[in-house]
């Protein structure tokens, strides 16, 4: 068990049978009454993030995340396909359970799969990955020192803000937490 004293970011903790990460915590001792834990905890499963209070006796189970290093294959009927890297089983998962992961999934990329009692929660990317521009407007000469930015659909399907100066062809690298244009690569 874990005490709420003993709280620290990117801690994951059970409660109310969900999976929890502590985004922040800050202990208080205010000047009349006890001391309390206030966190913003971040559910590991669906992304909600949800501001806490705890008693710095309260005790949480630790939450042990199993992450396994993967590979993805191919989707095939809304069903996509990873393949473990050490053991060569393969797994099926939905677009649900992917969320926003989908945007940037190409077939051979490597991923870290978690799993909470053998029960997958989420999928990590790397920070950044880089896709092929498939559609965009084409580039105009002299427009590049403005700083204005159009739409580019790169080969996932996925739309970014980039530049005005990129153009079909070119390979962007994408930051995969915020989905924003980072650089040509």
């Amino acid at each position: 068990m874990i005490s709420s004293t003993d709280f620290r970011t990117g801690l994951t903790i059970e409660i109310d049978n969900g999976v929890w990460q502590i985004v922040e915590f800050q202990h208080v001792k205010p000047g009349k009454g006890a001391a309390f834990v206030r966190t913003k905890m971040k559910n590991v499963e669906t992304g909600a993030v949800v501001e806490r209070t705890f008693n710095p006796n309260e005790k949480m189970p630790p939450a042990h995340l199993d992450t396994r290093n993967m590979q993805y294959l191919y989707e095939a009927d809304g069903m996509y396909t990873f393949m473990d890297l050490e053991s060569y089983e393969q797994i099926e998962l939905s677009k649900d359970q992917l969320g926003d992961a989908l945007n940037y999934l190409k077939e051979e990329m490597e991923v870290s799969v978690q799993s909470f009692k053998s029960r997958i929660i989420g999928v990590n990317l790397p920070n950044a990955v880089v896709l092929q521009v498939t559609e965009c407007e084409p580039s105009v000469k002299g427009n590049t020192a403005t700083g204005a930015t159009k739409m580019a659909t790169v080969e996932t399907g996925y739309q970014v803000k980039v530049p005005l100066f990129v153009n079909e062809g070119d390979k962007l690298r994408i930051d995969t937490r915020t989905g924003a244009y980072i650089e040509r690569a």
